[in-house]
């Protein structure tokens, strides 16, 4: 069965999470994904180690699908290496930080003066324009910048990041869809394009619903939100509030574990079942529930009602009673409920792996179902392991000639 992105071959400079992120993606897609490394390899190989000498967790499920090749762009051999791949590819993807392919004589106008038809792909901090241009980040860094802490918690508690990688994987998932537009321009002009995404504005424009809500402060309230926003100039945390037309909370149940809650959405059309399931006819025609407005301003009390009612179930169970009423819900998963899950193992998104190092192992699987396009996982690759195969394969190099630039330090340190 052929691939989507079948054709398309990336040289993946990036490392860490956010580009690494996207062109996983790309390489489940079908892209022939390159993970172009120094001599040491990705940080990552390295970082939070579980297995002494083995790689990380970290990197292995970042890196799946991919081809592994040592560079040492300090040298000239190294330098030849790349210049001759970068000829050989459709798509060359970077998130250095600020300035670092200029000083190595890389950048776009260079790249693309070598093969006007390559999109470079790149990932910053906070983009290359603009006061912040020359600051670091990471994940909290652009949560914290990006509008996700300052509404993320409880509004008399501090700001909190989310348990989602936004920062990381949100921005990576931004360029491959930046990648992905590039490529369809090129099969009309004929040139590629620089594609750039900042994870600052990755993180700003999936709290768009934030930025709703702060410019509709200064046309009222927020009746939605469970705390006052009457004297709120800017979105104020709102706990688990659904921040939606429709009211939602968390709400515990029993055993009373940490993971022991249910989350439940109350629509308006379900409103009348689920108040007499819950309370019979009394609850469905108390005054403080009787309409959306009136619930939305004793909300609280509904929820202590709800809760009440859901310490007597577990929260699968309440899950069970909760959807034959057609209420929106869900339980709270832990990982472990993930990792066990029926309908996740059915839908492929928690996969065995098998590593030469690792030994058995799971990585999460393709959410992006395409029905010509079954993506089928493989490990990540050992540091420099398919350095000799992409040489002979692309650049049709010689054995000779891979070790004339292997004596010349091209691939080692």
């Amino acid at each position: 069965m052929d691939k989507a992105l079948a054709g398309i071959r990336i040289l993946d400079m990036t490392h860490v999470q956010a580009g690494p992120t996207a062109s996983q993606l790309l390489a489940w897609l079908g892209a022939d994904v390159i993970k172009f490394e120094p001599p040491g390899g990705d940080i990552t190989r390295g970082q939070l180690r579980d297995i002494p000498g083995a790689d990380s967790l970290y990197f292995t499920m970042l890196n799946c699908n991919k081809r592994s090749i040592t560079v040492n762009m300090k040298k000239p051999a190294g330098k030849e290496v790349f210049e001759a791949l970068l000829q050989e590819c459709d798509v060359i993807m970077e998130n250095f930080g600020p300035g670092v392919l200029d000083r190595l004589g890389y950048n776009w106008e260079a790249i693309h003066a070598k093969n006007p038809r390559i999109v470079m792909a790149s990932i910053k901090g906070f983009g290359s324009t603009g006061p912040y241009a020359e600051f670091k980040a990471y994940e909290n860094v652009a949560q914290a910048m990006g509008g996700s802490m300052s509404t993320t918690g409880f509004n008399d508690g501090p700001p909190l990041v989310t348990g989602a990688q936004i920062g990381d994987s949100g921005t990576g998932l931004h360029l491959a869809i930046g990648i992905l537009a590039a490529l369809n321009a090129r099969h009309r002009t004929g040139r590629g394009q620089f594609v750039e995404v900042a994870m600052m504005d990755a993180v700003m424009n999936l709290c768009r619903v934030k930025f709703r809500d702060h410019q509709r402060l200064t046309r009222g309230t927020l009746p939605e939100y469970s705390v006052s926003t009457a004297e709120s100039v800017a979105t104020p945390r709102s706990g688990n509030d659904s921040g939606g037309g429709q009211l939602g909370n968390a709400i515990r149940c029993k055993p009373g574990g940490p993971n022991d809650f249910i989350y439940v959405v109350v629509q308006e059309v379900v409103w009348e079942a689920l108040a007499r399931r819950i309370g019979g006819e009394a609850m469905v025609t108390d005054p403080r529930f009787s309409t959306l407005t009136e619930r939305r301003k004793n909300q609280s009390q509904m929820w202590q009602i709800l809760e009440n009612f859901a310490l007597d179930h577990t929260k699968q169970e309440l899950m069970a009673l909760l959807n034959e009423l057609d209420v929106p819900c869900g339980p709270i998963m832990s990982t472990q409920d993930l990792a066990e899950d029926a309908h996740v193992h059915l839908r492929e998104m928690y996969v065995p792996l098998d590593h030469p190092e690792r030994g058995p192992w799971h990585n999460v699987g393709m959410p992006i179902k395409l029905s010509n396009n079954k993506v089928d996982i493989t490990r990540s690759p050992l540091l420099g392991e398919h350095t000799d195969e992409l040489l002979q394969e692309i650049l049709q190099w010689s054995p000779e000639t891979i070790e004339r630039h292997r004596q010349n330090g091209a691939f080692d340190k």
